[in-house]
């Protein structure tokens, strides 16, 4: 009887040690992040030139893994600008958080209540294709409890 109970205890505590183990791991998605900035990070590669011949497929792009800085914000007359929205120089200027974005593309991260750019770091340097009227790059402004989504697009490979 001895061993028939020390078999289902044993039994039983590699069933509870299987289980915790496959256990995913918790994502940090935009509802733990309360007050930042969440989003997904996209690559377009090819002709987006509207077309009646060829209807363009997956025109929201795919998902990519990369590395997401996050910048206090940058004016375009504070930075070396390259060609296709690369950046080759950003001075002096130190990003304030770094992350990198899942398989599926997306990134969330927490921050103070302030002004921000985003760029993506490509091979051939700094990317961030966006600006608004003031020349500020990809801005995007974190207001308190608030997580701003934004979609990061990687458009250098893509013809419109």
């Amino acid at each position: 009887m001895r061993s028939f109970l020390l078999f289902f205890t044993v039994l039983f505590g590699l069933c509870l040690t299987v289980s915790a183990q496959k256990q995913p791991r918790r994502k940090v998605t935009q509802s733990v992040v309360k007050q930042g900035i969440c989003g997904v990070v996209r690559v377009k590669r090819g002709n987006y030139m509207p077309s009646p011949d060829s209807p363009r497929q997956n025109s929201t792009g795919m998902p990519v893994e990369r590395e997401v800085l996050i910048f206090p914000l940058l004016n375009k007359s504070q930075v070396e600008a390259g060609e296709n929205g690369f950046v080759n120089s950003v001075g002096d200027a130190k990003p304030v958080k770094t992350i990198k974005s899942g398989k599926d593309g997306t990134f969330c991260v927490s921050l103070p209540v302030g002004q921000y750019t985003v760029m993506v770091r490509e091979e051939t340097g700094l990317y961030a294709n966006l600006s608004d009227s003031k020349n500020n790059i990809f801005p995007v402004n974190v207001q308190k409890n608030k997580s701003v989504t934004v979609t990061v697009d990687i458009t250098h490979q893509a013809v419109f």
